[in-house]
């Protein structure tokens, strides 16, 4: 089954921007991403959603998940699961290893679920 690949635009508007602040996220009081080289994709009505390069990203609290998703924007999304000491939080990352030619920014940067961890700018 062939996926529809939507382009960006006046519409439904996609842009991104280094973001100007240093990013920390945590998760069970683990400190697992600290960048000051995220970008802040906004698109269209969403909320402002901030992608991290996994070269500043403790990737041993990551755990690849068997979870997908589509946009026809971005394109395929995989998942990771957080492992603290509280427990599994699962699918609370995702990424776009290889995203549609619209975002070709955000390849292999991570982005977290505000609902899962604590993002913060300093």
């Amino acid at each position: 089954m062939t996926r529809p690949i939507l382009k960006p635009g006046a519409l439904h508007p996609i842009t991104i921007t280094p973001t100007d602040r240093r990013v920390t996220v945590t998760a069970g009081g683990r400190t697992i991403v600290d960048t000051t080289r995220a970008l802040t994709l906004k698109e269209s009505v969403y909320p402002a959603v901030i992608y991290v390069p996994r070269e500043d990203t403790d990737m041993s609290a990551l755990e690849p998940s068997e979870s997908a998703s589509y946009c026809p924007y971005k394109g395929e999304a995989s998942y990771f699961s957080i492992r603290t000491d509280g427990g599994l939080l699962p699918d609370a990352v995702w990424s776009y290893e290889d995203p549609h030619d619209a975002v070709p920014e955000i390849a292999g940067r991570l982005a977290f679920y505000r609902d899962r961890v604590e993002i913060a700018q300093h």
